[in-house]
C-alpha cells in the first residue's frame, strides 16, 4: 500500500512539474519548427536535380584555402544553439524577435532552394599537407554537399544571433559578450569562404538577407506587430 502511494505521489509530482514548466515556457512550441527545417533540407538535399545553377565568381578563386578556419566554422552549431537556448530561458520577447529572424531567413532559403537549386566547384580536389584540421574538412565535405548554398544559412544564423545580443537590453552591460558574439560570427562567415564551403556571392546573399530581416524585424515590423495586438487603454465604444 506504502509503495502504491509513494509511486502515486511521484506521478503527480512529475505531473505537476510539466504543467509549471509549460506554463512557465509557453513559447517551447515554437521549437516545433527545427524538425520541419531539417526534413524539408535533407529532403531537398537528396533530391534528383538535372541541372544546378553555379553560384560562385572569380574572386572566390583568390581566397584561400585555410583549414584551420574549420574551429569556428564547426562551433556555429554551439552558437546559435547556446543563443537560441539562452533568449529561450532568459528573455522572451527578444527569443520571439530572435525566431522571428531565424525562421523567416531559412523559410525563404528553402524555398529559394526548391525553386532555383544551386551549386558550386570550390572544393580542392586534393589536399597538400595532412593533419587533425584537413581531417576535420574532409568528414565535413563527406556529410555536406555543395548543393544549395545560397544564401549562406551559416552566415544568416550567425549574424542572427550577434544581432539579437547586440539589441538585447538584458546583455547591454555584458561588454566581453556582446563583442565575442560579434567576433565568432565574423570569424564564421570568414569560415565558409576559407573552407570553400561558400562563395562570395553565398555570404553576400545571407549578408543581405540579414540586413532587410533586421530592418524588418528589429527596425520595423516588430513594433508594427506589437501594436496589432496591444489593446489601447484610452479607446471608448461609442
Amino acid at each position: 500500500m506504502k509503495l502504491f502511494e509513494i509511486s502515486n505521489t511521484t506521478k503527480l509530482l512529475k505531473e505537476d512539474i510539466m504543467k509549471t514548466l509549460l506554463s512557465k515556457y509557453k513559447h517551447v512550441w515554437t521549437l516545433l519548427y527545427f524538425p520541419v527545417y531539417l526534413a524539408v533540407f535533407f529532403w531537398l538535399e537528396n533530391r534528383s536535380v538535372s541541372k544546378y545553377h553555379v553560384v560562385q565568381s572569380t574572386l572566390d578563386s583568390h581566397i584561400p584555402f585555410l583549414e584551420i578556419f574549420i574551429i569556428p566554422y564547426f562551433l556555429w552549431f554551439g552558437f546559435v544553439a547556446l543563443g537560441v537556448a539562452y533568449f529561450f530561458f532568459k528573455d522572451v520577447k527578444d527569443y520571439y524577435r530572435l525566431i522571428a529572424f531565424l525562421y523567416s531567413g531559412m523559410t525563404i532559403f528553402l524555398i529559394w532552394s526548391y525553386v532555383y537549386p544551386n551549386r558550386l566547384f570550390l572544393r580542392p580536389m586534393a589536399f597538400t599537407r595532412d593533419n587533425i584540421f584537413i581531417r576535420m574538412v574532409q568528414h565535413l565535405y563527406a556529410i555536406d554537399t555543395p548543393t544549395n548554398v545560397f544564401p549562406s544559412i551559416h552566415v544568416f544564423n550567425s549574424l542572427g544571433i550577434a544581432i539579437t545580443v547586440l539589441n538585447s537590453n538584458r546583455l547591454r552591460n555584458f561588454r566581453a559578450v556582446r563583442i565575442g558574439s560579434v567576433v565568432l560570427a565574423t570569424l564564421i562567415v570568414l569560415s565558409t569562404m576559407f573552407l570553400k564551403q561558400h562563395s562570395l556571392i553565398d555570404v553576400t546573399g545571407g549578408c543581405v538577407m540579414a540586413a532587410a530581416l533586421y530592418w524588418l524585424i528589429y527596425q520595423c515590423g516588430y513594433q508594427r506587430i506589437a501594436e496589432l495586438f496591444r489593446r489601447p487603454a484610452n479607446r471608448r465604444i461609442a
